[in-house]
């Protein structure tokens, strides 16, 4: 199943759901399968754990299924299959104290700690439209970041900033 109600009612079912990432920090690269046949794919998963690891201390974390599911929502809406850039996938608490402590900018209790939140680009779509079709989802957290390039989308409650 994907996401909130508001999202189910986009897409048909597909067969696949895939996703490409590249991270930003560590120079990784992947495209995965993450969910065929109905179900979820844990090697797949487990792979885009990794990738989206805290890069400041190797810690992974499982990250939330409705996250991966919200990105490639995203995608069809602004009809790319490039891959996202991402900046920050999961921080440790440890790294969050440290970024919080040098920027006003990142929440105390960043839900990036939980594995529910991700910031990201999409070369070939315009921020201001990956932000919008992430709004126009109705499914989580929004932040726009043009300044430095990036827009964040979370499965927490519906908000924008």
């Amino acid at each position: 199943m994907l996401l909130a109600p508001a999202v189910l009612a986009k897409p048909a079912s597909p067969a696949e759901r895939v996703l490409r990432l590249q991270n930003l920090h560590t120079g990784e690269s992947l495209k995965a399968t993450y969910w065929a046949e109905g179900r979820y794919i844990a090697e797949e998963l487990a792979a885009l754990n990794r990738v989206l690891r805290d890069h400041r201390s190797n810690e992974t974390y499982s990250m939330d299924q409705r996250l991966f599911d919200m990105l490639y929502v995203l995608q069809q809406q602004v009809s790319s299959n490039g891959s996202y850039h991402v900046i920050s996938g999961y921080r440790s608490p440890k790294t969050n104290a440290m970024l919080n402590s040098n920027s006003s900018g990142v929440a105390k209790r960043s839900l990036h700690m939980q594995g529910r939140a991700i910031d990201i680009r999409l070369p070939g779509v315009e921020l201001k439209h990956l932000r919008q079709a992430a709004l126009d989802l109705k499914s989580g957290g929004v932040g726009y970041y043009p300044k430095s390039g990036f827009i964040h989308v979370d499965t927490g409650r519906t908000r924008f900033w």
